[in-house]
C-alpha cells in the first residue's frame, strides 16, 4: 500500500496537450496546503494545466492571473473561516478584471458550502474527484 501512495503523492508531469487551464490557491489567509494539492494534482492528472498560487493568496491575485493566462477556470480552496470572508472580494475581482461570463470559478473546503458557492456564483466541490467532474463538464460545454 505504501507504493501506491507514494505514486498518488508524487507530482504529476505536465500535460502535452491541456484540455483547459486553471489557476489554483488557497485564498487569503488560509495557509492550509494538503488539500489543495490534492486537488490540483489530480486536475494535473486529468490534462489540465495547472497555474498554482500558493497559499494565503489575496482576491485580486487569482483574478489578475487568470487573466494574465487566459485562465478557463479559477478554483480556490478554503479552509479557514477568515479566508470565507473574503470570498465577496474574490467575485469582486473577477468583475473588475472582465472575467465574469468568461472564467469559471470552482470552490471547496472545510469552510465552505454550496450556499457559499451560489452566493458568488460559483461551483461546489468537496473531493477532488468532483473537482475533476466538473472542470471536465465546464471545459465541454465551453465548447458548445
Amino acid at each position: 500500500m505504501s507504493f501506491l501512495k507514494s505514486m498518488l503523492d508524487k507530482e504529476p508531469p505536465e500535460p502535452k496537450n491541456p484540455i483547459g487551464t486553471i489557476v489554483i490557491g488557497n485564498l487569503k489567509p488560509d495557509l492550509q496546503d494538503a488539500p489543495k494539492e490534492m486537488v490540483r494534482k489530480a486536475l494535473k492528472r486529468a490534462l489540465f494545466k495547472t497555474v498554482d498560487l500558493g497559499r494565503g493568496v489575496p482576491a485580486t491575485t487569482f483574478a489578475a492571473k487568470a487573466k494574465e493566462v487566459n485562465a478557463d477556470i479559477i478554483a480556490v480552496s478554503v479552509n479557514l473561516t477568515s479566508a470565507k470572508e473574503n470570498l465577496p472580494e474574490l467575485a469582486s475581482a473577477i468583475e473588475t478584471e472582465g472575467l465574469k461570463d468568461k472564467v469559471a470559478v470552482m470552490i471547496g473546503g472545510a469552510a465552505v458550502t454550496k450556499e457559499d458557492a451560489d452566493k458568488i456564483c460559483a461551483t461546489y466541490g468537496k473531493t477532488k474527484e468532483e473537482a475533476v467532474a466538473i472542470a471536465k463538464r465546464f471545459m465541454e460545454a465551453k465548447k458548445k
